[in-house]
């Protein structure tokens, strides 16, 4: 099968944005009848509109099955570009927002743990006191999901642990990682623990106890890791991988388990009186908490007042934390 080179002005004159906006959300939804809903456009009008994209690109962008529909070469390659394409679609929707209607727009937002219980609540409430018209949506994941996300425009700034220099995902990306403040790591306990805590001398007086430690994706369980290695101890036996905050949190409640927190994000759950800290002195430095950005683009006016609000917030909880041991 032969093919016409494509180029900037056929691409201009054949494509329609709409056809892009439909294709995103067909490739995100991995469904017709999904993004058709999404969209209040009816499923005909959806395949009529993919067909179209795909006479005017010469190729199939997906294989349909009974299970929905799946990318092919030519459909990831395309969705590459689109995802930047939208990202760049809704920094100049902010931006002309901005201009005439004064502070609004979006900021999306990926946390990591360390920031997701107190940092980012916080920081949101600063901006949504300032700027009440500022939308933002926030997305967990881990770094490796994060700061591809980040990368493509899929999110505006990652907020959370830095990774170290000395890790690849660190330099993997055009990115710009800018520390807040240093923070120290803690053993925490709740409720379904039972001993006193301050029966606890040492780490090892836990060894015998549930742990839940980060996945092994995450640059944080090196720290955690290298706490145990540092105190002469393997890691526990019986231990749940999770970097679900709310699932931590459960388990703490309902099971004698011992978790690793950043100490300001336990801090948040001690004075509700989930969570107890255990005193030991194993404990020590978690990693550098801070934001990261694309180096490449300037973030939109509602993404800096955002990072405006973050430093605020960072700089009064570096003041009130204890000095690492």
């Amino acid at each position: 099968m032969s093919f016409n080179p494509l180029s900037n002005d056929s691409l201009i004159r054949r494509l329609r944005l709409n056809q892009l906006l439909v294709f995103e959300r067909v490739l995100e939804t991995r469904s017709v009848m999904r993004a058709a809903n999404e969209m209040s456009l009816t499923q005909p009008a959806v395949t009529k509109i993919i067909q179209e994209l795909e006479a005017c690109l010469q190729g199939e962008l997906f294989q349909r099955s009974n299970r929905g529909v799946s990318p092919t070469e030519l459909g990831l390659l395309l969705g590459r570009r689109v995802k930047s394409l939208m990202a760049e679609l809704r920094y100049m929707t902010d931006e002309l927002n901005e201009f005439r209607l004064g502070t609004s727009g979006h900021v999306i937002v990926g946390t990591l743990i360390s920031a997701s219980a107190r940092l980012l609540p916080r920081t949101i409430a600063t901006l949504k006191g300032r700027a009440p018209g500022v939308l933002v949506t926030v997305r967990e994941g881990t770094p490796t999901q994060q700061f591809p996300a980040l990368a493509t425009g899929d999110l505006d700034l990652v907020v959370g642990r830095l990774p170290e220099r000395e890790l690849p995902i660190a330099t993997a990306f055009p990115l710009k990682h800018v520390p807040l403040f240093e923070e120290s790591l803690c053993a925490v306990v709740g409720r379904g623990y039972g001993p006193s805590a301050q029966s606890v001398a040492h780490l090892g007086d836990l060894c015998g106890f549930p742990w839940i430690l980060p996945t092994p994706d995450s640059p944080s369980r090196l720290a955690a890791e290298h706490l145990f290695r540092a105190a002469g101890l393997p890691l526990p036996a019986d231990v749940v991988e999770s970097l679900s905050l709310l699932t931590n949190i459960g388990l703490l409640l309902e099971t004698p388990s011992v978790a690793l927190m950043p100490r300001l994000a336990a801090q948040q759950f001690v004075e509700t009186g989930l969570l107890r800290i255990l005193d030991l002195p194993e404990t020590g430095r978690f990693g550098t908490v801070g934001y990261s950005v694309r180096s490449l683009k300037e973030p939109s006016a509602a993404c800096r007042t955002f990072v405006e609000c973050l430093q605020e917030v960072a700089r009064a909880d570096s003041l009130s934390e204890p000095p690492l041991p």
